[in-house]
């Protein structure tokens, strides 16, 4: 089983040699990139292929490759593990990284950096192969920093304007917050159970803490902070939507295939925890189901088609937690799958888009792309159907459902996170539509477009688009038909299909906790959900039929200024923590440290002066020099 090491050891090879190399001609740092990429995909396939052939509950292979540490009785290995959640997330990390990586060989060309591009790309990927495949916490907490890391360099990707270099460090900052949590968690787990091995912490924590332990609580409540800067669930939620200032396959693999997923990933790991503390296991489903509102409610104000998509993000990865909460592991771990296709889809069908208007991100100075760019208009309505959880799609469709209805069936408060949930629907749905409308929709350029039009950003309805080429298109028809079937493999029973993905997944995770609700219970929330969509459908209709009215630009009322700006988060956080640290790092800026080191370089300086000054090219002083000094040491050596 040596091809497990091949999977993240690809993506790290092709990093190193476009590193060794990076001022490689024309296309080279491309091909390697993706290349590197594509081979750990195979092998991602090949291991899928022979594991699912007898999977076995509860199983799991390791893999050694040599001893790292060795603290006591502790030892941290370079070990990878591989069970059904492992795979899982191997090969959505590279069959989606891998389609990015094509897509971006024609997106990115001519842009400065375009060998670093691929470098940190490939980077990426590998840090959280690493991730997902570590066996024990110190070895994925590297891998989570190594995806912080990459995060930071992408986002600020274009560093000359300094809005990049700011999204990047607030990103870098935020996530800081998590990190340290999780941190502070693996040495208190490390500590009390005396191993850092995961599977070995699940087994130890339930012989050696009861149902509802303080000391479990707190190990469980600070692996959720670090899940809760990663995937940017409330509080640590702020550094996503700024994170659209890297290019959009930088989005897409943030969004879909790494880094916002990282945390999901880390509770349903660590389930063995959280199962010892359900207060805060509740937490994270409430944590969940408030981000899925309020990062929904905020994307149905924004103007920036990326924001729309990041905020998505957020309330996508909000039903995941909400699912985790509930102990619908299989569930959150399938929805996450099914996201990763749809909403790489979208972002990268909105680079199609921004690029082909020469960088515009303006929803309202769009509008009539459906006749214009009738591929991209396809593939974004599959991808929003799939958001929406709309047939024929049957990703999203087979996915969220599934969450929802969890919701009801898991008894109270589950009744309450349903009525969350639902209201998460209707939102979705409504933004989704928005966006989709006042892109594609109309004659042309729209009554926006011609009140910009002033401005020098219209695009005529009759101007000529260029055309995508096959490393655009190619990889966006792959997702779409990703998004069209990839529902099957755990299609809902009351529609005939079979539970393929929850049956292999739940041979690494625990089953759901909540009774099953019966045939007509299922069928009935199916069809709530499904009104729910279209009714959000009608409302999106509405918003953009809104748009169309003269002098209409934007929302631009107080209200929904508040609500486009995230609930004012940025704000108060300013206002909470970054004023106050300012002002006291100007306070003390000459603080006792500064001054210590100062005088120390003050004094050498100073000695130096003393020394030179001796140095005045005369022989006699010199050798009066040598005989004082000399007189000295012999005086020395007789006294003492």
């Amino acid at each position: 089983m040596s091809i497990v090491a091949l999977i993240p050891a690809f993506p790290f090879a092709g990093a190193l040699l476009i590193f060794l190399g990076w001022r490689m001609k024309g296309r080279t740092a491309a091909i390697i990139g993706s290349a590197a990429v594509g081979l750990s995909m195979a092998s991602a396939i090949t291991l899928a292929s022979i594991s699912s052939l007898s999977p076995q509950s509860g199983s799991a292979f390791g893999l050694v490759l040599w001893n790292w540490l060795q603290v006591g009785s502790i030892s941290v290995p370079i070990g990878l593990a591989v069970d059904a959640l492992s795979i899982v997330m191997c090969l959505v990390v590279t069959v989606v990284g891998f389609l990015i990586h094509l897509y971006s060989v024609d997106h990115m060309a001519g842009e400065e950096g375009y060998g670093r591009f691929f470098g940190y790309m490939n980077l990426f990927v590998g840090s959280m192969l690493t991730l997902v495949l570590a066996d024990n916490l110190l070895l994925l907490y590297l891998g989570w920093e190594g995806v912080g890391l990459c995060s930071y360099l992408l986002i600020g990707f274009w560093y000359r304007e300094s809005a990049n270099g700011r999204a990047a460090r607030k990103a870098f900052i935020v996530t800081r917050i998590g990190d340290i949590s999780l941190l502070v968690g693996i040495f208190l787990l490390a500590t009390s159970l005396g191993s850092l091995d995961i599977q070995e912490i699940g087994r130890r924590a339930a012989s050696a803490w009861p149902l509802g332990s303080p000391i479990a609580s707190l190990a469980a409540a600070l692996v959720l902070g670090g899940a809760l800067g990663k995937s940017a669930q409330l509080p640590l939620h702020t550094w996503l939507p700024d994170a659209m200032a890297g290019p959009s396959p930088v989005s897409a693999l943030i969004h879909a295939a790494t880094m916002v997923t990282a945390g999901v990933y880390l509770v349903a790991r660590t389930n063995a925890l959280f199962a010892l503390a359900p207060a805060v296991q509740l937490a994270v489903a409430i944590i969940g189901a408030a981000t899925l509102l309020v990062a929904g409610w905020s994307a149905l104000f924004q103007t920036d088609i990326k924001r729309v998509l990041a905020y998505s993000t957020m309330s996508q990865i909000g039903y995941m937690f909400l699912a985790l909460g509930l102990g619908a592991w299989t569930g959150a771990i399938f929805h996450l799958a099914m996201h990763a296709f749809f909403k790489a889809l979208l972002f990268l069908t909105a680079g199609v888009i921004i690029n082909a208007l020469h960088h515009e991100h303006d929803i309202f100075k769009m509008g009539g792309l459906a006749r214009r760019m009738p591929f991209a208009f396809w593939v974004f309505l599959i991808g929003s159907l799939g958001l929406t959880a709309l047939p024929p799609v049957t990703s999203g469709f087979a996915s969220k459902d599934a969450i929802v209805a969890r919701a009801w069936t898991s008894g109270d408060p589950g009744h309450l996170l349903w009525i969350a949930a639902m209201l998460g629907v209707l939102i979705t749905s409504a933004y989704t539509f928005r966006l989709l409308f006042v892109v594609f929709a109309g004659r042309g350029a729209s009554a926006a477009n011609a009140a910009n039009a002033a401005h020098g950003s219209a695009h005529e309805g009759g101007q000529e688009l260029a055309r995508p080429g096959p490393l655009l298109t190619i990889p966006l028809g792959i997702l779409a038909f990703f998004c069209l079937i990839g529902g099957l493999v755990d299609f809902p029973r009351i529609l005939g299909g079979v539970p393929w993905f929850g049956t292999f997944l739940g041979t690494a995770l625990p089953p759901a906790r909540e009774a099953e609700a019966g045939g007509g219970s299922e069928l009935a929330l199916a069809l709530a959900s499904l009104g729910t969509s279209l009714m959000g459908i009608l409302i999106g209709a509405l918003l953009w039929r809104r748009s169309l009215k003269p002098g209409f630009v934007s929302p631009s009322s107080g209200i929904a200024s508040f609500f486009k700006k995230g609930w004012g988060f940025d704000r108060i956080y300013a206002v909470l923590f970054q004023t106050p640290f300012e002002w006291l790092c100007r306070v003390n800026r000459r603080d006792a440290v500064n001054l210590a080191s100062n005088g120390i370089g003050t004094a050498n300086l100073a000695f130096s002066r003393v020394l030179r000054s001796s140095q005045t090219g005369m022989i006699r002083w010199y050798v009066a020099f040598l005989a004082v000094g000399g007189a000295l040491v012999i005086a020395a050596a007789v006294i003492l």
